[in-house]
């Protein structure tokens, strides 16, 4: 191979920081694009929806009139799902993560099995869910069109999610901590219940707000087992029918009547300064349990 020249190599080193330059430049454009539309969009937002935001906007029902309508009955219902969700997906999700990190020392061909199939399962389309808890929570189990169909539906949806997240969680805790505390007595439960986990809590609300983030920002799975746009009522249990926030602007913005636009333009605010504030929340979390370790 010849060795090149002085020459030769200045040039070299100059096409490369040429190249290096061309391509910081053109993902500076691709970022102030994406930026730009999402300003554009925010704004249009706020110029159609931010007068519709007054307190009765979130202490009324759907109406047939626009003037008269809210979303109070969505906001109860994404409150239910989302609540009912954590409550099925949190015990389930830490206890297989819990599993699969720290009990399973040596990978068996079932282990990979399971790992390999609910990473797979993340990358499915949600619909999917929907369909799946349409034949099994409405159809099999006969829970009917209600909330809790809805949020055992979604809680396979964000269970895989759960799960992975809080794998990394449990390994990013240093082994040493656990073969200290085995050092010093501890059962291989207590170690995992009074060191490890604790010290993984920080990652691991993280995905549980995440999870939560997503089960009240979707909707297709929840059209597909029965979530309706119009309810003019509160649920008072798991049984009742209802809608969610998302639905509620989908129903809006297919109405005819002029007047709905705006409303679902407030509604869709609502619903990202929702979503905006459970990522707040997660990368509070993250960022405070990192410096801690």
């Amino acid at each position: 191979m010849r060795q090149l020249t002085r020459a030769e190599s200045a040039a070299l080193l100059v096409r490369r920081r040429r190249i290096d330059q061309a391509f910081g430049s053109l993902c500076l454009v691709a970022a102030v694009i994406a930026v730009t539309i999402l300003f554009v969009l925010v704004g249009k937002l706020l110029a159609d929806g931010a007068s519709r935001i007054r307190p009765e906007f979130f202490t009324s029902f759907p109406m047939p009139k626009p003037e008269e309508a809210g979303i109070l009955s969505s906001i109860a219902g994404s409150l239910w799902v989302m609540v009912l969700t954590l409550l099925i997906t949190v015990p389930v999700g830490i206890a297989a993560a819990v599993y699969l990190e720290e009990f399973t020392t040596r990978k068996t061909r079932m282990t990979e099995f399971i790992q390999v199939n609910i990473a797979n399962l993340s990358g499915v389309p949600s619909i999917v869910f929907g369909m799946l808890g349409l034949g099994v929570f409405v159809a099999v189990m006969d829970l009917k069109f209600s909330i809790l169909a809805g949020a055992l539906t979604m809680s396979i949806l964000v269970l895989p999610m759960v799960i992975l997240v809080s794998q990394e969680a449990l390994k990013a805790v240093p082994r040493s901590y656990r073969e200290a505390s085995l050092a010093m007595g501890c059962t291989k439960w207590q170690a995992i219940t009074k060191v490890v986990v604790p010290n993984a809590m920080g990652g691991i609300l993280t995905g549980v707000i995440l999870a939560g983030s997503r089960a009240i920002g979707e909707t297709a799975p929840l059209i597909v087992v029965g979530a309706v746009g119009y309810v003019n009522f509160l649920p008072k249990s798991v049984h009742d029918r209802y809608t969610v926030l998302p639905l509620q602007i989908f129903d809006w913005i297919t109405r005819p009547a002029a007047g709905f636009k705006p409303l679902a333009a407030a509604a869709i605010i609502v619903l990202v300064l929702a979503l905006l504030l459970l990522n707040s929340v997660a990368i509070f979390i993250r960022a405070r349990s990192q410096s801690k370790a």
